[in-house]
Parts: C-alpha cells; structure tokens; sequence
C-alpha cells in the first residue's frame, strides 16, 4: 500500500495493516499482543453463542462482552490521539474503514439471504452482524478534533452514554452502540504511555489476574439474573423493560465494571514480543471473516448437536474459536483477503499535496 504523506503515528488498533512493512517507527508487541489475546475472546464468545443453555457457555459469554469490544475501543482511542483530517489521514479512514464497511456489510447480507434464506436487503445506514464496529469506529474517528476542544471529555462522554439509553434512538448508523460506547474511545484518548506503564508492572500483572478469575466468578453467579441484551449496548431502558433510573444506574455499573476489567485484561497481557505479537497487527481480518461460521453453524442448525450443549461440547467450540481466531490473523489469509480490507484506492483520490511541495506520486 502507497505510504502516505506524512507518516501517521504508530496505531496497532483494529484496523492497522501496517504491520511487517517498513517505518520510521517501531510497533509496540504489548498492544499487537493485547488486540490477538482481545481476538481471541471475539471469536469464542461468538462460538458458544448456540449454547446458552449450558450455564458455563452463558457465564463465559456474558463475561466476555463485559469488556472484549472496550479494549478494542480504548486501545483505538489512545492511537486515534493525533487524528486530524490533514497529511492523507482521513483516506485511510476511507480505505480502512469505509471500504471494508460496505464490503462486508454486503457480504453478510448476500450470505443471509442464500445461505440462511433471509430476504434479500442491504442498508449501508443499518449495520448488519459484526460491521457495526466498523460504523462505530468511522463515527469515533469523525468526532476525534471535537472530544480534544472539551475542557472535560470524559465527563461528557458519559453523560451521553448515559442519556442515549433513556429514549428509543433509530437503529440507523446503530446509534445507541456509538453514543453508549464512546466513554470508551475518549478514554483511550486520554490516556498516555505513563499510564499503560501502570499496568505493565508485576504486581499489576498480579492484581489483574485476581480481578479476572473474582470477575468471571461474580458473572457466573449472576448471569442467569441478567438480561444478556444488556451487555450488547444497543437498547434502550425502556426495550430493557426498567425505568430510566434503574436503567442508569445499571449503565453506570457496566461502564465502571467494563473499565476495570478493560485495566485488569491489559494487565495480564505480555509487554515483550511473542509467537503471537505479529498476528496482533491483521486482527481486523479475523474480526470481519470469522462471522461467517457461527452464522453457517446456525443456518445449518449445526447448534442442535446435542453434544455441544455440554461442559465438553462448550469447551470444545472455544478451543475451535481460538483456532479460527488465530488462522485468520496468518498471511495466507491476509495476502487472500487484502483487496477487501486494506484496498490501494490511490485512483479513487486527489494528489496528496504537501504545502510547498509537489503532488505525491
């Protein structure tokens, strides 16, 4: 992919398909490693979705979604900290988003409509399955110059989140989701390397091990006592079916608990390089493609395996998850599916120009 003028900064978030080719910076392996580790939790939580009825997979799920999307979304947000609609950047939000958007926005509606025999329908502005991330992030990335002219960003951030649950928001452009989760990016945005320090030393590490195992307990004690639609981010109090005080309360718990095990999950993630770490820089590949298999498992009604509604049978579509999680992140993937995700589109734009010097060739 043509190199942009100037170079962004180092950002291994989600959409980065950088990794491998020469810079003038050094990747950091601890956020490669955190997005792989985060990937891996995407794909089996997705896995399991089948088999609620086992107490274990439903714990595991709920556990999961507590915080598997806001890594994602803080560690997008402390790279999107030099976003500025200058130097070429806001293409690449076009090519590494908006194209792979709509790419997969389609293929996931033309694979529900023949293969689980849906009506056929496509809407850009309803994001379909897994795109909605894709939408979320654009959006984010868009307000990025505003959240840094606001004297307390964060503050305001939840307010909005908080507030966007009291009324019933249009489905279009999955609104709920991106005023709900955006506390998150503005806290990325926030952060700097100091605090990511914090949580690389030893006795972090320790703490957040014990706040994962204390969390997963806690949610496999209360997880049959909680609607599981609350952890999607996408509904309104009153769909919910609680009033706006309880509702809130219960968002603030989320964000706070979400929070805390977001620090505690990247306190555990190794800081040096890995087996894994370069695996960390295509997560966007096994993001977007892996959706396919629990969707064909469902239409298919593979679910209805009695086996795999067992402690055996949920442990095993995890360990398949992990596996397809980690396959898709390989370079045969990413040479197959390059021309989808990080597409070379200098055709589509105006010479990259530079004050005082010539067009970029």
């Amino acid at each position: 992919m043509t190199q942009l003028v100037p170079p962004p900064a180092p950002t291994p978030t989600v959409p980065d398909h950088q990794a491998g080719r020469p810079g003038p910076f050094a990747r950091d392996p601890f956020f490669d490693n955190a997005k792989f580790l985060a990937i891996l939790l995407v794909v089996a939580g997705h896995a399991i979705e089948g088999v609620w009825d086992v107490h274990l997979a439903h714990a595991l799920y709920v556990f999961v979604y507590m915080f598997h999307m806001p890594v994602f979304i803080v560690i997008t947000g402390y790279f999107s900290r030099n976003f500025t609609f200058s130097g070429g950047k806001a293409r690449k939000l076009i090519t590494n988003l908006g194209v792979p958007y709509v790419v997969f926005e389609t293929a996931y509606s033309l694979f529900d409509w023949l293969v689980g025999k849906d009506h056929f329908r496509i809407s850009l502005l309803d994001p379909y399955y897994l795109t909605w991330f894709l939408m979320a992030l654009f959006l984010w990335r868009l307000s990025t110059p505003v959240w840094q002219q606001i004297r307390w960003p964060l503050g305001v951030a939840v307010a909005i989140s908080l507030l966007s649950f009291m009324a019933e928001l249009s489905g279009q452009l999955d609104m709920h989701r991106v005023f709900g989760l955006a506390p998150f990016y503005v806290l990325g945005l926030m952060l700097r390397p100091e605090h990511f320090a914090l949580l690389k030393r030893p006795a972090a590490r320790v703490l957040g091990a014990l706040t994962l195992v204390g969390g997963l307990v806690a949610t496999f004690l209360v997880d049959r006592h909680m609607n599981t639609e609350w952890v999607y981010w996408r509904s309104s109090h009153a769909t919910l079916g609680v009033d706006n005080v309880t509702g809130t309360l219960m968002r603030m718990g989320m964000l706070v608990a979400s929070t805390v095990l977001v620090a505690a999950f990247l306190a555990v993630v190794p800081a040096r390089r890995t087996w894994f770490t370069a695996l960390g820089a295509t997560t966007l590949y096994a993001y977007l493609l892996h959706g396919f298999v629990p969707k064909l498992m469902t239409f298919m009604g593979w679910y209805d395996i009695r086996w795999l509604h067992t402690i055996p049978g949920t442990l095993s579509l995890v360990a398949g998850g992990v596996v397809l999680a980690t396959a898709l992140c390989t370079p045969p993937v990413q040479r197959t599916m390059r021309w989808a995700l990080e597409p070379r589109m200098t055709w589509a734009f105006t010479p990259l120009r530079r004050p005082g010097t010539h067009a970029e060739r």
